[in-house]
């Protein structure tokens, strides 16, 4: 009787033992899978991470436009830019509902920077650049290209955003093969100086607004001088005449990041508009300018060695990234407004 106690016991011990192991066996596996699928969802996410680099704006131009005529190099250059925005490493991630895109900010604030280039210099193109004058005809390509471009940027259902994109780069194209076809003279493109400054002055206001947003990380005073300049002038609502702006420091990077996929975009566009206006920079004697502009981007796109964007204090001991990107888009910015003078008074 007593053996048989024994027996019972052990047998039963025996079997919450298994038990245990079981359940830390099946708790070991799915801590270890959890574990993969975090270090793979963190090493797919940083190689996403990684921003293009600079293209060549001739070969952009030889592979996508058939014939090299006046405006091709600055349309193949917006073709080159979208196709590069769809199908760098990852894709397309703004749209992203899975991780690791849904989880990224810095790339989709690089991609919020090269959209708005490119749909202003589309834009553009509709208004100005294709048109001899107000009264003419828009073309029907880059009316649909406009309209494509301008679509939802974070759309992931039916019409997806990439569909819609590749869809106005289906629109350039069609514009580009006219632009080279003598036989279809519909489709013009009138590099005149009037048309750059036009174009010039978005880019303008795009680039001072970011340098304010930039130069806002470490926080200052600000005047309003929104009616400066005239006596008449009215606006809206009243607004405080001293008041202090500053970028929230959970936001810091997403402007840098769009800051730095703004001028990658602009970088490509100014080299292709080099092209395009030579005659009329060379005419101007502003080419120099126009290069000068191009100079003074290039350093933006400088390899960011640091883990994360620093702010710090002004002139103290911790450096402030978006203070140095500041200080290269506003010199931009100054020799922007320099070549604008240059191409009305010239």
């Amino acid at each position: 009787m007593a053996f048989e106690t024994f027996r019972s016991s052990l047998n039963e011990h025996w079997e919450n033992t298994k038990a245990k192991v079981s359940l830390g066996t099946v708790g070991g596996i799915t801590s270890a899978f959890l574990g993969g699928v975090v270090l793979i969802i963190g090493i797919t996410g940083f190689i996403w991470d990684s921003e293009p680099g600079l293209l060549n704006i001739d070969e952009a131009t030889q592979g996508t436009a058939k014939e090299n005529v006046t405006g091709s190099s600055t349309v193949a250059a917006v073709i080159a830019l979208t196709d590069v925005l769809l199908n760098k490493s990852g894709g397309y991630l703004t749209n992203d509902v899975m991780p690791p895109g849904i989880l990224m900010d810095n790339m989709p604030n690089w991609e919020l920077g090269v959209i708005v280039q490119l749909r202003d210099m589309v834009r553009t193109l509709r208004n100005n650049l294709s048109r001899s004058q107000s009264q003419s005809v828009e073309d029907k390509d880059l009316v649909s290209a406009e309209q494509n471009f301008f679509f939802a940027r974070d759309r992931w259902v039916l019409p997806t955003t990439e569909s819609k994109y590749r869809a106005g780069i289906k629109d350039l194209r069609g514009y580009l093969v006219r632009l080279g076809d003598s036989n279809q003279q519909s489709a013009q493109f009138y590099a005149r100086a009037d048309n750059l400054r036009t174009w010039l002055s978005e880019v303008e206001t795009r680039l001072g607004s970011l340098s304010q947003r930039l130069s806002a990380s470490v926080g200052k005073r600000q005047l309003d001088i929104s009616l400066a300049g005239d006596s008449a002038a009215r606006q809206s609502t009243e607004s405080n005449s001293d008041h202090i702006i500053k970028t929230p420091w959970t936001e810091l990077d997403d402007v840098f990041y769009e800051a730095r996929g703004t001028t990658w975009a602009l970088l490509h566009l100014l080299k292709a508009i080099e092209v395009d206006f030579e005659d009329v920079l060379r005419k101007k004697n502003a080419l120099v300018s126009l290069q000068q502009i191009i100079r003074e981007l290039e350093p933006t796109q400088d390899t960011v060695w640091s883990p994360v964007i620093l702010n710090g204090d002004g002139l103290g001991f911790v450096a402030n990234h978006s203070l140095v990107m500041a200080s290269h888009i506003s010199r931009a910015n100054a020799a922007i407004i320099d070549l604008r003078n240059l191409l009305e008074q010239g």
